[in-house]
């Protein structure tokens, strides 16, 4: 596993409530903010964002609430996909980061797609790793965990069975999502949370129940507002996220081109980390 070099770990008090997150880099670096999927935290993204500091970039990789926060919401605090992008964008705003890179994975992806769709004034480029898209939103078999999460009471007894390592990274697990052998101290965070704070299931639940499948889709239909550079950067061997989405999403953007990552599958920073960060760095710098 990769080490996370020269990172400072940090939280932020938004409307919604606390966020944490690792910020690396000098001050006057460019902001690259990275977007992680659902029932993950920001380790999800090994060190790239620590490699893109070392390069001169500002970098912040929050864990959002996606049922992975350490953290509970403000109670009452609404959630939905769009709701998870708000809160993305009041981070934006907060800290006063502007020309942002916005790095997106997984239901990440899709938050991004979201946040272009609500605002996209601090954005000055766009980068999607393997992620939902358009009526992919996710993919099968996870619709089926996405609506089971919905009711914590049934979803908590199915989510311990995950606690074992050998369990949890395996078929039925994360293992699919990756090509390498995951460590168990790189997972178990992922479902800690859940498992052991009911507002967090709370959290979850509530995410979920605003969820709706048609909404990407939706939005996917407006995403040729955004004019300024996109980088596609895909895994072809990823058995849920197909590269067709990534030639789509090339087409329906103005300035938009692909990079196939390969040896990698959805969790691409986990497996191919230096060659992510490359592909990041010299399409920002561009």
């Amino acid at each position: 596993m990769s080490t996370m070099r020269n990172a400072e770990r940090q939280s932020i008090d938004l409307a919604a409530g606390t966020i944490s997150y690792r910020e690396s880099g000098p001050a006057d670096g460019r902001p690259v903010v990275f977007v992680h999927g659902f029932l993950v935290d920001d380790g999800l993204w090994s060190d790239v964002p620590e490699r893109l500091a070392a390069e001169g970039f500002h970098t912040f990789a929050p864990t959002w609430p996606l049922g992975s926060h350490p953290t509970p919401l403000n109670a009452g605090t609404e959630l939905s996909p769009g709701h998870v992008a708000a809160i993305v964008l009041d981070f934006l705003e907060r800290l006063d980061l502007r020309d942002v890179v916005l790095v997106g994975n997984d239901t990440g992806g899709a938050i991004c797609q979201f946040l272009l769709d609500q605002d996209s004034s601090r954005i000055g480029r766009l980068v999607l790793t393997n992620c939902d898209a358009f009526e992919v939103f996710p993919p099968f078999p996870f619709n089926l965990l996405f609506r089971l999460m919905r009711h914590p009471g049934v979803s908590r007894p199915v989510m311990a069975g995950m606690r074992p390592a050998g369990l949890r990274n395996g078929p039925l697990g994360f293992g699919p999502l990756v090509k390498r052998k995951l460590g168990a101290e790189e997972t178990v965070g992922w479902i800690r949370p859940y498992l052991d704070d009911a507002a967090v299931r709370r959290d979850t639940a509530a995410f979920l129940r605003g969820w709706r499948a048609g909404d990407l889709a939706e939005v996917s239909g407006r995403l040729d507002r955004f004019e300024r550079p996109v980088l596609i950067a895909w895994a072809p061997a990823d058995r849920f996220f197909r590269i067709s989405l990534a030639h789509r999403l090339v087409e329906v953007f103005p300035d938009a081109r692909l990079v196939e990552i390969p040896d990698a599958r959805t969790f691409v920073a986990l497996d191919q980390p230096a060659a992510l960060a490359t592909h990041i760095a010299d399409f920002a710098r561009a």
